[in-house]
């Protein structure tokens, strides 16, 4: 035995920071050239107003100048605005691609048990979507940061005019700010409850496209219209809250934003009848009056880019969360060579069901969740083991059988390490599972299940995923154990070709009998057969008996299966119910002493 670096103890460091970090000086370069440009379109604005003065006092020659400094101060603009833009894709995509694929990796360590708790979309729209919507917000927030700094150049500028109209202006500002302030808070809240009932339809998409031949035959397509009517009817009424709250606070704020303009040009006006203002002031007044209406739009816009900003990145860093997502953990002892002796000691295992936290309860709880540890409520317990314990000796062909729900698909996810014990323990060659390293157990167990993915690839490739160095010779050995090389020899691309996703091209035996080959192929100490040969007619079934039974004494075999007739020439045979054993023999022993175990046989082989 040798000590491996454990990794999977050391804390991630998750963040925005580090990415941004990598292109910091590219993106302080965007910044700049954004600034000039934005600096430009201030300087722009002011000498317009400085021209409308000039022309105001008959100095249209002046004002002709002025305007061909306007068309220089535009062109360095549009040059600016051009290469900004050209360093923001450049450079974006990169970050979304880093962050696409640290979370591509980090989804690979999480535990199975936290996928079948989760919807296919949470982590969809977690890897693929959320790091997209981040990158495009913070570009926004710049752009927008420009616009709201130009505004407010601009206001200021106008109010150097009068001192009224600069009081009223920074009064609008401020009430306009604290209405920003409390629709910020209610987007935030509302938007987290659109984002989970947007993960459920993708979810639910992803299913049907999956699933449409099941459906169609099933005559499903009612009964699913429904459901995701209700799903979508969900998401419209979620998504319709945000914007219809948006347009409330909007259109408020807009109507203060008109009365209190149209007010300032009615004092303007007054202002003038008096002497106090000249008409070039009020021009300059009326013709960026709409920079106010800009200046909060822009702070509200910048908000809101924020808000949805946080809730995407606690989304995707979530996956980092292990109290939120579980995560794999290994030990750090490695086996160069796994003899394949497996041993259950008091083994205690649940399946825990949490309640979901639902959007009602977010304002609930936010106050509690900021000094406390967020803890998950258990609205079930399904006890499926207390106490199991039995020895598998290794290069032994053992069957495990019983009714569904007896716990047999359970004990495989455990002793493969896809499910977690609650207390005891499992021992592989005498060592505790928790204590091993990924390697050591990854090599050494091959699990194929009862519907096992098939990659969108060819043939030869989906081989190569198991064995990147398998020989052309070792392929077809593993596909003619597995009872495919015929089929294969008929296919015009032979063992190229292409299977599809999920393996569409190929039907349900022959997508088991390609993972079968590709198990075989790895050569493991240790193969467990879930369910592997329940798609398969009996004569490839008796194939995949002579390929199991071939490998009797090389690989501790361990097989899970409903059909008897499978198991009939394994070593050792454990017959469950209610997650114990019942009973143990050879299939001759059990045939002879336990009826329950008889007549299942016999009404499997009448049927």
């Amino acid at each position: 035995m040798k000590k491996a670096n454990n990794l999977n103890n050391k804390k991630n460091n998750v963040g925005l920071k580090p990415y941004i970090k990598r292109y910091k000086l590219q993106i302080i370069l965007y910044i700049i050239i954004y600034c000039i440009a934005s600096a430009c379109d201030i300087l722009q604005t002011i000498i317009f107003a400085n021209i409308i003065e000039k022309i105001t006092f008959n100095l249209y020659l002046d004002a002709v100048y002025g305007c061909l400094f306007v068309l220089g101060i535009i062109l360095i603009k549009r040059l600016g605005w051009y290469l900004s833009h050209r360093i923001y894709y450049k450079y974006t995509n990169k970050i979304m691609a880093e962050l696409n694929f640290d979370l591509a990796k980090q989804a690979f360590k999480l535990n199975s048990k936290t996928y079948s708790d989760n919807d296919i979309g949470t982590f969809v729209q977690r890897i693929v979507a959320d790091p997209e919507r981040i990158v495009t917000n913070l570009s926004d927030v710049i752009i927008t940061l420009m616009d709201m700094i130009s505004a407010l150049v601009i206001i200021i500028y106008v109010s150097t005019l009068n001192v009224y109209i600069s009081l009223i202006l920074v009064g609008l500002i401020i009430i306009c700010g604290l209405l920003e302030i409390k629709r910020v808070r209610v987007y935030k809240i509302n938007r987290v409850d659109t984002r989970k009932k947007n993960d459920k339809i993708n979810s639910l998409t992803t299913e049907i496209v999956r699933s449409e031949k099941d459906i169609k035959s099933l005559g499903l397509e009612s009964k699913l219209e429904e459901v995701s009517k209700e799903n979508y009817d969900a998401y419209k009424k979620s998504s319709y809250k945000v914007s219809i709250t948006d347009c409330n606070f909007w259109s408020l704020r807009n109507i203060i934003i008109e009365i209190v303009t149209i007010g300032v040009l009615i004092l303007g006006i007054y202002f003038m009848d008096k002497g106090l203002m000249g008409l070039a002031a009020f021009m300059i007044v009326y013709s960026n009056r709409g920079y106010v209406y800009d200046l909060v739009w822009s702070a509200g816009n910048i908000s809101s880019k924020f808000a949805e900003i946080k809730v995407c990145k606690e989304r995707m860093f979530a996956l980092f969360d292990d109290n939120k997502f579980a995560t794999e953990h290994f030990g750090n002892v490695h086996l160069d060579k796994i003899k394949g002796e497996i041993e259950f000691k008091d083994v205690c295992y649940s399946y825990v069901e949490y309640e979901n936290e639902n959007n009602d309860n977010i304002k609930k709880n936010k106050k509690t969740k900021k000094n406390a540890k967020e803890e998950k409520k258990i609205s079930s317990i399904n006890q499926i083991f207390n106490g199991l314990s039995f020895k598998i000796k290794p290069n032994t062909t053992v069957a495990f059988v019983g009714r569904s729900g007896s716990g047999k698909s359970t004990i495989l996810n455990l002793m493969s390490k896809m499910y977690v014990v609650d207390s005891g323990e499992i021992l592989i060659d005498g060592v505790n599972i928790n204590d091993l390293d990924k390697e050591t157990l990854r090599k050494g167990i091959s699990l194929v299940n009862q519907f096992p993915y098939i990659f969108d690839m060819t043939i030869r490739e989906n081989l190569s995923l198991a064995k990147a160095d398998a020989t052309e010779d070792e392929m077809i050995e593993s596909l003619k154990k597995a009872s495919l090389w015929d089929f294969i020899l008929s296919l015009p691309k032979g063992i190229d070709t292409r299977v599809g996703e999920g393996g569409i091209k190929l039907s349900g035996g022959q997508k088991q009998r390609l993972a079968i080959a590709r198990a075989l192929l790895r050569n493991s100490a240790i193969i467990i057969f879930d369910e592997s040969t329940s798609s398969l007619d009996n004569f490839a079934q008796e194939d995949i008996k002579k390929s199991i039974d071939s490998l009797k004494g090389e690989s501790t075999i361990i097989i899970v299966a409903h059909r008897l007739s499978t198991i009939r020439n394994s070593d050792i045979i454990y017959f469950l119910d209610q997650g114990k054993i019942l009973d143990i023999g050879t299939f001759e022993e059990l045939f002879a002493k336990n009826e329950l175990f008889r007549s299942m046989f016999v009404a499997e082989n009448l049927t």
